[in-house]
């Protein structure tokens, strides 16, 4: 049995938390150091991780992840709001290590999103609402970022949003589809992809309502990282 020494950056935070329970739990997993607020980086090299999972906060997390890389440490990364100046930041410090980047990593989420690109291309007319909790700082979230940019690039055409498209009633408008945000406690994490056809519509819909949700695909992740030369962008690849 291959056994991973792996680090939780944001060990404190509630997804921090969740992970460290689940890589405890993992005989192949052995958890050398737990990084919080104002905790120095330097605890992951000198505890020899191979593997760090940061998940912190926007504000954090390109600095996190671009230190775990110029150290030699993977980086999976689970904190939404990078940009595409970002993401090539990071693709530019890997080699001694790779980069996971993954608006989500829960399996059902995911597939959600291949699916939506499936749908997209038999019925191009779609909207996006996505739901969180009242604590998620950026909006829309990255999944539903993600799946609009899958959605609109498996579309044989671009179709017109119906309404006045300055009425921020209609949401945002990501490459021509329409995304909604919902921030209420009592939730997760959430996403509903509506198509519409003539005299028909689609519904897919995934609910986190655990964050144990999440567990899968991070565990995934940091088994399989070391296999990704470079940069990932979501957790299809690993699903393939």
């Amino acid at each position: 049995m291959t056994m991973h020494r792996v680090a939780v950056i944001g060990a404190g935070g509630r997804m921090g938390a969740i992970t460290c329970a689940a890589f405890e739990a993992e005989e192949d997993l052995d958890l050398v150091a737990r990084v919080g607020r104002g905790d120095p980086l330097e605890a992951v090299t000198e505890a020899g991780a191979e593997v760090a999972v940061e998940f912190t906060t926007p504000a954090s997390v390109k600095v996190n992840a671009e230190w775990l890389l110029t150290h030699g440490v993977h980086a999976v990364v689970g904190a939404t709001g990078l940009g595409e100046g970002d993401l090539a930041d990071l693709e530019a410090r890997t080699g001694p290590a790779n980069c996971l980047v993954a608006p989500n990593f829960a399996i059902g989420a995911v597939l959600l999103m291949r699916l939506a690109a499936e749908v997209a291309r038999h019925l191009p007319h779609v909207e996006i609402t996505e739901l969180h909790h009242d604590r998620k700082v950026d909006a829309p979230s990255g999944t539903a970022l993600r799946t609009a940019r899958q959605v609109a690039a498996a579309r044989a055409e671009a179709v017109a949003v119906p309404g006045p498209a300055d009425t921020p009633a209609r949401g945002l408008v990501v490459e021509g589809v329409p995304v909604h945000s919902v921030r209420l406690p009592g939730l997760v994490a959430s996403q509903e992809v509506v198509f519409g056809g003539p005299g028909q519509t689609l519904t897919l819909r995934h609910d986190s309502i655990d964050r144990t949700s999440f567990m899968p695909g991070v565990l995934l992740a940091v088994r399989r990282i070391a296999e990704f030369p470079g940069l990932t962008v979501g957790l299809e690849a690993l699903l393939k």
